[in-house]
């Protein structure tokens, strides 16, 4: 886990990232990180501006049972159930970590200082259930700067809309496709307009979207290296870069037509930023600061697990905007790709499926841990 005195030590070399307008968070949350400054230091060097979370980092932090103690012992005497203990912990944590951050919130005007903590991943195709649990998560929290990770599924689109138009601020999280990217985007706006028309400040309302990169590559390698043949092999490692790409310029796009103009011209409504998600690399070939150094372009968030952070402060690379000029050369890949046969449309369709799945099964992984925790207490968990 980096120190203080580590955080103080990388700040500069991250610090490049933030001078070209890329916002770095940190993919990663625990008691222990709280507990122990970690997470106070690197947000005082001025090294990390946002904390994401998801089931697995829940998985590894609680299930480890490390400053969880105290905290289970009181919900096993109090008998809850091990959702609502589960429940309980996570919004503990999101809510010291929002306190944390709460300096860069007030300083960045709400743009940065966000922490993000995930609907129920078992509730991912229930839009009515995800919209009453992003409210309950919400008032759980309590804090402004708290974002609810809703997964960009189909039936995540209307619950984007709709919890946005409750005022409540949105990290949409698995997004890997160009075609379901264009459908969040256009489920922020309505949401913006659905909070407009309610009266509500719109400035008060931020919103990014998680659009996962190396899980791209891993999937598309494998197939790649599977055909081996020297045009295949030569495409590895661009698929997830040019994807990337082509959603900023999607994004480009949409937050410069006319129906965002219509909204930010009598408001003060915030564009819903790209964030770069699973920009750990997955390949031991690539260099580790791949998806950081590749996907540097203004108005985005890189949020990087801690093996990544420590890697760009040693020895990240930021040369400017690495994407605005690549739009050609990524359609280009994509269609390379296309041509040798795999499907565009398959692979980010797996991909999403199995994303879902993962954070499901993360997330049952962790009841398993928190009713045996509190079994051993001897309280029935049921």
């Amino acid at each position: 886990m980096i120190t203080v005195s580590e955080a103080t030590a990388s700040a500069g070399g991250l610090k490049r990232l933030a001078d070209e307008g890329v916002s770095v968070w940190l993919d990663d949350l625990s008691r222990e990180r709280l507990t122990s400054g970690s997470l106070a230091g690197l947000v005082g060097a001025g090294t990390v501006v946002g904390v994401t979370t998801n089931p697995s980092i829940f998985r590894a932090a609680i299930g480890s049972g490390a400053g969880y103690e105290e905290q289970l012992a009181d919900l096993a005497v109090r008998g809850v159930t091990v959702d609502e203990a589960v429940r309980m912990m996570t919004t503990a944590d999101v809510r010291a970590a929002a306190d944390v951050l709460r300096p860069v919130y007030e300083a960045t005007g709400g743009r940065d200082g966000r922490v993000s903590i995930e609907v129920d991943p078992r509730l991912a195709h229930d839009t009515a259930a995800t919209v009453a649990e992003a409210r309950q998560l919400a008032r759980l929290v309590d804090r402004p700067n708290v974002m609810i990770k809703i997964p960009a599924t189909r039936a995540g689109l209307p619950a984007i809309t709709e919890v946005t138009g409750a005022g409540i601020s949105v990290n949409v999280t698995l997004v890997f496709s160009l075609e379901r990217y264009r459908e969040v985007m256009d489920a922020y706006l309505a949401g913006l307009e659905r909070a407009r028309a309610a009266g509500r400040d719109l400035g008060a309302i931020h919103s990014v979207a998680s659009f996962f990169v190396s899980r791209v590559d891993a999937e598309i390698d494998k197939r790649l290296s599977v055909l081996g043949t020297p045009e295949a092999l030569a495409l590895k490692g661009r698929a997830a870069l040019a994807n990337a790409r082509l959603a900023y310029a999607a994004y480009e796009e949409v937050f410069g037509g006319e129906r965002w103009l219509a909204l930010a011209g009598g408001s003060r409504a915030h564009k819903q930023r790209p964030l770069w998600a699973s920009t750990g690399v997955k390949d031991a070939a690539y260099k580790d600061t791949l998806y950081v150094e590749e996907l540097v372009a203004p108005g985005t968030v890189s949020t990087m697990p801690e093996a990544t952070l420590r890697a760009t402060a040693d020895h990240g690379v930021v040369r400017g905007d690495t994407v605005t000029g690549g739009y050609a050369q990524a359609r280009a890949d994509l269609a390379a790709v296309e041509r040798l046969g795999i499907s565009y449309d398959e692979v980010v369709r797996q991909l999403e499926h199995e994303g879902v799945a993962k954070f499901e099964d993360a997330w049952q992984e962790l009841l398993d841990a928190v009713t045996k925790a509190l079994d051993s207490k001897g309280v029935d968990a049921t």
